[in-house]
């Protein structure tokens, strides 16, 4: 039982599943979430004071300040993956560990404000990206090292929406939880 809870704890919105049934509807929602997330999640954090944004989300977890940085750290890095996967063949991408960014200073220690804004002007340009590609570029794929899996853009959209949506379920799990 306390697995399950754990798990559900880790996947409040379960994991992210692609189909290859995708079209052009469930695209545009998938760039409507990524649009709204900047806004979305400064409204559920900006109202926390120090000791909540310090605050695990679960056991074991990411505090409310290092999902936050994680966010603009991910999202920082998907931006770079469309940018590649545009210009290049087929590139191979580099991953980045993000469990050891999270344990950098700065996702421990800077103002929540430094990412928020960092999110907001990344997604303003993400989103312009997005919206003009077309089912050619929509297409195109980078290579994954871990498992040489191959990832087109439209997956990678789907990918991050559910990420922003899979962090903020994890905040607003912990402020419901806590009453906050």
């Amino acid at each position: 039982m306390e697995d399950k809870l754990l798990e559900n704890l880790r996947y409040p919105i379960g994991h992210f599943v692609y189909t290859h049934a995708v079209d052009d509807m469930i695209v545009s929602d998938w760039i409507s979430e990524l649009e709204a997330l900047p806004t979305r999640l400064e409204d559920l954090v900006l109202p926390l004071h120090n000791g909540q944004l310090n605050t695990p989300y679960r056991p074991g977890g990411w505090t409310v300040r290092q999902v936050i940085h994680h966010i603009a750290d991910s999202h920082h890095n998907s931006y770079t993956r469309f940018k590649w996967a545009l210009t290049e063949d087929r590139p191979v991408i580099k991953p980045y560990y993000e469990k050891e960014w999270s344990n950098l200073f700065d996702a421990q220690d800077a103002p929540i404000e430094f990412s928020l804004d960092y999110i907001k002007a990344l997604h303003v340009k993400l989103i312009y990206l997005l919206r003009g590609l077309s089912k050619e570029e929509l297409s195109k794929v980078y290579i994954h090292p871990k498992g040489n899996l191959e990832v087109s853009l439209m997956e990678s959209i789907g990918r991050y929406a559910w990420h922003g949506n899979h962090h903020l379920a994890h905040i607003s799990g912990l402020i419901q939880r806590m009453g906050w």
